[in-house]
């Protein structure tokens, strides 16, 4: 097996040697677009053992094994040229987009239309490339070793406050694919699923507990949807894809979601089974994106938009759950009708309110987990009550960070007490963890969501004005103290005179 995680530490230290690349972003994306056509050239050595005259999307001079593989191969202004003017310029526009392989054609152009050559120097671009030959992605081993390492890369480039972006711990989109559990032939959406961590996710479910056959991958293949508006996190999404066996991973669209069309405009077609996502929040869309939705769920905060989606994109009895920061539960305004709207028109059974920290160190906004479930208008208002289960930290642990994340065996708890939605619930009981709220006692607090845990002890909650006051008397003893004490000095050393 190869070190691959030394590999990159070496195609790093290569890159930050050519003037061209400024800063980890540019680096993230140069590294990015080379890996997906190394991954991309090895999945094709597969599929050409497996299918008889299979033939390349890619014009066979630009395929990675006959440019790039060769480790004294092109080098140099050479191969700048080369990469600039002739690869760049078929991936991005020249593409056959017809016949058979129009699919497979059509993956790589999106993969490539915001890509860009960031390397001025084609002798240090020949170095990264020979180690990126070092690794071999048909190696299972090898794929496995570099999911870990993609994730570290994805977490190095995030950093707090960027448009609310941060990407979801791999122990809470477990849990979560866990709980929803899509079965094999239902479709599953994530409408801004950024590098396909929940994709990926129920690819791995599915595959674990309901393909069995050739014929049922074929199902699973064809359940699996994201959008993603961005450039990198599409294309790393799509290169995600590939590494869970999706060859041509045309449902993942490079589009935003939120503006694609009209809100009243999605209809029965564009309903799924699944919605498991966690929409950007704390940023802020593009002046015009919210007049696509109606005038009472108008506003520019993404989150709230992607919410109201969620609810839309359900079919009936379809199952969603959505990461979402405390602001959207004591959220006044918009968000009190988008409440309103989730709880007449879907069974809201369960949020899960996670501790400080899970976003460490990318964010410590406090996060929640809604699960819900789309019913039929017959059946509305839908939710009758709401389950909250406070997710505590394990024994010895304050916060979670870097070295001490959240890990998928700390749900135990909540998945042995989670019981069956089948029959409402009904197994389900309180404790110091976990308590009930009616629909009543929702509405009669204007629908804010934010309620404590009944079962932990009150705590003081003191207005700005009293803890001014109690800061100024606070001050007012120390300086007392102050005095006194510079009282007692000055005696003693007049004293001592």
């Amino acid at each position: 097996m190869s070190n691959v995680s030394g590999i990159i530490k070496s195609i790093q230290d290569i890159m930050r040697k050519d003037v061209g690349v400024d800063g980890d972003a540019q680096r993230i994306s140069q590294l990015v677009w080379m890996f997906f056509l190394k991954i991309y050239d090895d999945r094709e050595g597969e599929i050409e053992l497996l299918e008889d005259h299979y033939q390349s999307p890619i014009p066979e001079e630009l395929r990675w094994r006959n440019w790039a593989a060769d480790p004294e191969g092109i080098t140099g202004d050479e191969l700048s040229d080369f990469v600039n003017l002739q690869l760049f310029p078929t991936l991005k526009t020249k593409l056959k987009l017809s016949g058979d392989n129009s699919s497979r054609a059509l993956v790589i152009r999106n993969v490539f239309e915001d890509a860009y050559n960031y390397m001025k120097s084609g002798t240090l671009m020949r170095q990264v490339i020979n180690k990126i030959c070092e690794i071999n992605f048909n190696n299972t081993q090898d794929r496995h070793t570099f999911g870990s390492i993609y994730e570290q890369i994805l977490k190095d480039l995030q950093s707090a406050g960027n448009a609310g972006e941060f990407y979801t711990p791999r122990a809470v989109t477990k849990f979560i694919v866990d709980r929803v559990d899509p079965k094999l032939n239902e479709s599953v959406l994530d409408p801004a699923c950024g590098t396909g961590g929940f994709l990926a996710c129920a690819i791995d479910h599915k595959r674990v507990n309901y393909v069995k056959n050739s014929k049922d991958e074929t199902a699973l293949v064809a359940s699996i949807h994201g959008v993603e508006k961005k450039a990198l996190p599409h294309m790393l999404c799509t290169t995600n894809m590939i590494l869970h066996g999706i060859d041509t991973p045309t449902q993942i669209e490079h589009d935003n979601m939120l503006s694609r069309r009209a809100y009243k405009d999605y209809g029965e077609a564009d309903r799924v089974h699944v919605i498991i996502t966690n929409p950007p929040f704390g940023g802020m869309e593009e002046d015009g994106v919210e007049n696509q939705f109606p005038a009472t769920l108008r506003t520019r905060e993404t989150a709230d938009l992607f919410m109201a989606l969620v609810v839309k994109l359900l079919k009936n009895h379809g199952r969603a759950a959505v990461v979402l920061p405390d602001g959207f539960l004591f959220g006044e305004g918009m968000k009190t009708r988008l409440k309103q709207m989730l709880l007449e028109q879907c069974n809201l059974h369960t949020i899960v309110r996670l501790p400080n920290g899970v976003f460490n160190p990318y964010t410590g906004i406090k996060t929640n987990i809604l699960f819900f479930t789309k019913k039929p208008e017959g059946e509305w208002p839908a939710t009758q009550n709401v389950w909250f289960y406070e997710h505590p930290y394990p024994e010895g642990v304050s916060s979670y960070n870097r070295t001490r994340p959240l890990q998928f065996e700390e749900f135990e708890a909540e998945r042995n007490w989670w019981g069956d939605e089948s029959n409402d619930f009904q197994t389900r009981v309180e404790t110091s963890q976990a308590w009930k709220v009616s629909l009543a006692d929702i509405v009669a607090r204007n629908y804010n969501l934010d309620i404590k845990n009944p079962h932990v002890g009150e705590q003081a909650v003191l207005d700005p004005d009293k803890l001014l006051t109690q800061y100024q008397e606070q001050q007012k003893d120390i300086q007392k103290l102050h005095d006194q004490l510079k009282a007692v000095l000055s005696a003693a050393l007049n004293g001592a005179i």
